[in-house]
């Protein structure tokens, strides 16, 4: 009889750890992110598991250069619009050719941020298919960039995922340079990484682009057209990212911010008289660095053609 009981016992013990264990494995946890301090931790950790209860969308947004993966010595976007002029069209007298150069001629002579720029680069590669684009972006990718994703931001997105919140990445690049190696190096659905945009014809892109154009206050125009809800957490790295962060409700999340140039023009807005970075310290946002310099001896186009580097970051914090 006593054997029957304390059998019975072990039983109804052993189903109610089975469960306990089964719940405690399945639940949220935050996984420390290395090289970012504990007060940096403790803001994601606490963020996070406030968003367990959460009914609706659960909205986080990237910007991708500099934020995602490292621009240094030079962006991705415009190393492969530089190295695929020179390679495809530089030295001919063919229209097309003398077109695209000219184009490339327009660039070196622009501000590389600018709205003019990012469009301009949409132009260059007007003409090719999708997946032509797609390769060119994949094959640079790994050639010269495939080293340049922050492993700090890849943890961060880990614990998005664990988290169950959607990521969404807007950049200032080519839609279609860009989506096939950034969904297959994060993981994210390639219907989630929005760039630039052009319309595609009968197969093949044309110049006439997409509105709105990613850049600037284009990118919360973006939010607002194309993901339809308010983020809970927005992430960039420079001024370009300002309108697009201040789409968040809550988290605001700069990376490698300059903390140098004093922001002086009026399309500047509210962060006229700062830095990018005292700026978002000033408004609260969680502010880490990731290390982004030149690696190796890898021969970049963008030297040939003098363009100014990007700004490294040796210092983790």
């Amino acid at each position: 009889m006593k054997n029957t009981f304390f059998k019975k016992q072990i039983l109804a013990f052993s189903i109610i750890f089975f469960i306990a264990f089964s719940f405690a494995s399945e639940a949220q946890t935050y996984r420390e992110i290395k090289g970012w301090s504990a007060e940096v931790n403790n803001r994601l950790e606490s963020f996070l598991n406030a968003t367990i209860t959460m009914k609706e969308r659960k909205i986080s947004v990237f910007d991708c250069d500099g934020t995602l993966f490292g621009q240094v010595p030079y962006y991705l976007a415009d190393e492969a619009v530089y190295g695929y002029a020179q390679k495809t069209y530089a030295n001919k007298s063919d229209e097309l050719s003398k077109g695209k150069m000219m184009l490339i001629d327009e660039m070196l002579q622009g501000d590389n941020v600018g709205d003019s720029y990012v469009e301009n680069r949409i132009r260059f590669f007007a003409g090719l298919t999708p997946e032509q684009i797609s390769i060119i972006g994949t094959d640079y990718f790994h050639h010269m960039y495939q080293r340049k994703f922050y492993p700090e931001m890849k943890e961060l997105l880990a614990n998005f995922k664990e988290y169950d919140i959607e990521i969404w990445v807007i950049t200032a690049s080519p839609e279609f340079l860009y989506q096939k190696f950034v969904s297959e190096e994060l993981g994210i659905p390639v219907n989630r990484i929005i760039g630039v945009k052009s319309v595609v014809k009968d197969g093949i892109t044309t110049d006439q682009l997409v509105v709105p154009t990613p850049q600037n206050d284009g990118k919360a125009q973006t939010i607002q057209t194309y993901i339809k809800g308010r983020p809970i957490f927005v992430a960039g790295n420079s001024r370009g990212d300002m309108e697009m962060m201040n789409e968040s409700v809550w988290i605001k999340f700069i990376v490698n911010a300059d903390n140098e140039k004093v922001r002086t023009s009026n399309e500047d807005g509210p962060m006229i008289g700062f830095t990018v970075a005292s700026y978002w310290k000033k408004e609260g946002a969680i502010l880490v660095q990731c290390k982004d310099v030149a690696e190796g001896n890898i021969p970049y186009v963008s030297d040939e053609m003098k363009i100014i580097r990007n700004k490294e970051t040796k210092n983790e914090k």
